[in-house]
């Protein structure tokens, strides 16, 4: 069997320890992705931060753009039409500006969140076309979205800088 190597610190932050509910840990949790999300793209300079290090064409500032859009589709009740554009930040717009947007659509989600108590209960959002998901399973979603995309958005930094944990 091959021996590996562990660095003894790589700056990790550990999970939270969070309350005993069911509402107090899901919350606990995504907090913590959302804030390894924007960490990862705070700070980077702006042309590495766009720049596509995978063939797919996957980036950190368009990451963080995503889950900006899927924080404010999932609680805030916008609605997407191309979900494949929301990876892409617009020319304009600063590694600075897409951080602040993401925070501030988090900030937002967390508004709607505190007034709710029921994890089965909608999401609270004003949007008709289609009924809103359960509270349970919007933040089960947004758990394992922003946690997927807070590992490629690691793998990514440590490629364009080497800065690795959270």
């Amino acid at each position: 069997m091959p021996s590996t190597t562990r660095r003894d610190h790589r700056g990790d932050t550990p999970p939270p320890r969070t309350g005993s509910s069911e509402i107090e840990v899901l919350r606990g949790l995504l907090d913590y992705l959302r804030t390894s999300a924007a960490t990862k793209v705070d700070g980077v300079p702006e042309p590495q931060a766009r720049t596509a290090a995978v063939p797919s064409g996957t980036n950190l500032i368009g990451l963080l753009n995503h889950l900006t859009v899927v924080e404010r589709s999932t609680f805030l009740g916008d609605h997407v039409t191309d979900w494949q554009a929301t990876f892409q930040a617009a020319p304009k717009d600063s590694v600075a500006d897409v951080v602040a947007r993401y925070r501030n659509a988090v900030e937002r989600a967390n508004d709607v969140l505190d007034g709710c108590t029921d994890l089965g209960a909608p999401v609270p959002r004003p949007r008709q076309d289609r009924p809103a998901p359960n509270i349970r399973w919007a933040l089960t979603h947004l758990i394992e979205e922003t946690g997927r995309h807070a590992g490629h958005a690691d793998i990514l930094r440590e490629l364009i800088d080497g800065t690795t944990g959270r």
